[in-house]
């Protein structure tokens, strides 16, 4: 009996590190979605199709089953975050710049540590300090270009392409904020179908409305979308398995090497070398989030420092 107890929980942490994996590959998916389709039309279809597959897997609460509070914060935070990663990678002019702006979306986890100690009472020691300056440092080393940490090549790399900088910095701060409104307002409750439902008719409402433009469907796109669509939605109802029933310290600390892994996935994908100070950048985005999470293991707090149990990535991001 313990035996199979012990296997089936194996089972589940494996079926966790999947989702991983998964979300590991949405940078370069979603950049080869919109080089299709475009940055818009394609988000809205990734979305479409996501929502899809998060109804039949996760399934799908009445709204009126939410907190209203949690219903509102939710849904404006969730949605805004998407819509800044989504289209952060498809306004990117090129495939590095896209893997550069899906690195710089990777400050969330520092970010929501801070957010914790601030707003939710969340203990911490002495590392949140280095651990935040190295994960801050480690962004700075991967925008300064091949020449590692050079901040006149940095600024005139932002420069390039603000916008697309603007969304992902943007992106990592309101999932911070997503993170700590809805520890204290979801109750336990799991509106990422909606949510995504709500991302993705938000984006087709941009579409029709003047940020169109035409969308070529090929073997490849839908293979993108697919692709695409399927981490994102198997991802959550994946992690949803590993986290109910696996190791969920295994699991929180393999989500913080998410950024190199993503980067790996997103060269391969999108055929792009990445320099070595890229990886030096990458590994210390790693490094200063991992740094911030040790800064609160074993602290108490007054309220979580992450939304409760029920939804996927909230639940990543909140160990």
């Amino acid at each position: 009996m313990q035996a199979g107890v012990i296997r089936s929980r194996r089972q589940a942490t494996l079926i966790g590190l999947v989702a991983i994996l998964l979300w590991s590959s949405i940078v370069g998916l979603i950049r080869g979605v919109s080089e299709s389709l475009g940055a818009t039309g394609g988000a809205a279809m990734m979305y479409t199709v996501a929502s899809a597959l998060l109804w039949l897997t996760v399934g799908f609460a009445r709204p009126s089953e939410f907190p209203r509070r949690y219903l509102v914060w939710g849904s404006i935070l969730f949605v805004s975050y998407e819509l800044c990663l989504s289209l952060s990678i498809g306004y990117a002019n090129s495939a590095r710049q896209a893997i550069e702006v899906g690195m710089v979306n990777y400050l969330w986890p520092s970010f929501t540590m801070l957010c914790a100690i601030a707003f939710n009472g969340q203990k911490s020691n002495l590392l949140i300090v280095p651990g935040f300056s190295i994960a801050i440092l480690g962004i700075c080393w991967v925008l300064g270009g091949d020449q590692g940490l050079d901040f006149a090549g940095m600024a005139a790399n932002i420069q390039d392409n603000p916008l697309s900088y603007g969304l992902a910095f943007s992106g990592a701060v309101i999932w911070a904020a997503y993170c700590t409104v809805t520890s204290r307002i979801a109750g336990g409750k799991n509106g990422i179908t909606l949510f995504f439902m709500l991302t993705a008719l938000t984006l087709w409402i941009k579409y029709f409305t003047g940020d169109g433009g035409a969308m070529v469907f090929s073997y490849q796109a839908i293979l993108y979308l697919a692709l695409a669509a399927s981490a994102m939605g198997f991802g959550y109802a994946a992690w949803n398995v590993g986290i109910l029933h696996g190791n969920v310290t295994v699991l929180a600390g393999a989500s913080y090497f998410i950024p190199v892994l993503s980067a790996a996935l997103a060269a391969m994908l999108l055929r792009t070398p990445l320099s070595i100070a890229f990886w030096k950048g990458a590994s210390m985005v790693c490094a200063g989030s991992v740094l911030c999470w040790l800064a609160t293991r074993g602290q108490r707090s007054r309220t979580p420092a992450a939304p409760e149990p029920g939804t996927a990535r909230e639940r990543a991001r909140g160990q």
